[in-house]
């Protein structure tokens, strides 16, 4: 798959719900270079997944702008692709069928929806499911076939709104690790929001700290650690620590009443994490 990723600009982002409603965040700007992993952290309510909505088209900010590449987020793209805690498969459809569900609907030729439908399922080591009936496999098995129905779109960002959180620990760990993998083979980016400390550590280049109410992006902490990641790695423990005790620093963090109109750049911090062990 010919994929590259994409440079990411979030400006003056605020956005409510309604004219009545109180403001779920305020003024964030935000970039990521290409085939960076950004993960967004922060406690229910901050504002994180309108964030990663917002980026994805599915939502429109209040004020501010997203731009991939220079090119104004207006709604959904095939490249950018969204994937959910549930992976919304279509139980009477094959694992080939749903992976390839995208490409049907954008009337490619049954020859390139094969190709491409095999490519996926190779990356995500479901090729010998490819003709199993997606209700016969295990919550991460399911959580790989919609990986690889994103991918097959050939995304220049894929968006992980907590999707691992409902499995257990040994197949999240798996799939985190196998996500990073992908994409940084492929070189596209990842942005991911969590809650999960560990998840941050395993799969990003950068965590961003999300806090308050208003929300405000509050920390930004480069993750700078070598792959394969594990759990047990001492320096991966390490930075895991830090990243805990900033990330309980951040639930105390209370806005100011300037800052809910005059943005959030007097509120950030920027850190690295490359050299505590």
């Amino acid at each position: 798959m010919a994929i590259r990723g994409v440079q990411l600009k979030i400006q003056g982002l605020t956005h409510r719900y309604s004219s009545r409603s109180a403001v779920t965040f305020n003024r964030v700007d935000l970039e990521a270079r290409p085939g960076d992993a950004l993960a967004i952290i922060g406690r229910s309510g901050c504002g994180k997944s309108t964030l990663l909505h917002i980026v994805a088209g599915l939502l429109r900010p209040t004020e501010g702008t997203v731009h991939l590449d220079g090119t104004l987020v207006e709604g959904p793209s095939p490249r950018w692709v969204m994937m959910f805690q549930a992976p919304h498969l279509f139980p009477w459809m094959k694992v080939a069928q749903n992976v390839g569900v995208g490409l049907r609907f954008g009337r490619w030729s049954k020859n390139e929806i094969r190709e491409r439908v095999a490519e996926a399922l190779r990356l995500v080591e479901l090729q010998d499911f490819a003709e199993s009936n997606v209700q016969d496999l295990s919550g991460g098995q399911q959580q790989r076939v919609a990986l690889a129905r994103s991918l097959v779109m050939e995304p220049e960002l894929l968006l992980l709104d907590e999707p691992f959180s409902a499995l257990d620990a040994f197949t999240r760990t798996s799939l985190q690790h196998d996500v990073r993998s992908i994409a940084k083979r492929l070189g596209i980016n990842l942005v991911i929001v969590t809650h999960d400390i560990d998840e941050a550590v395993l799969m990003a280049d950068r965590a961003v700290i999300m806090a308050g109410s208003p929300g405000n992006i509050v920390h930004e902490l480069d993750v700078d650690l070598p792959d394969p990641r594990e759990r047990q790695d001492p320096a991966v423990q390490a930075l895991r620590a830090r990243l805990m005790a900033t990330f309980q620093d951040a639930a105390n963090f209370k806005p100011r009443a300037s800052d809910a109109g005059a943005g959030n750049e007097s509120a950030s911090k920027t850190e690295s994490l490359s050299n505590i062990h």
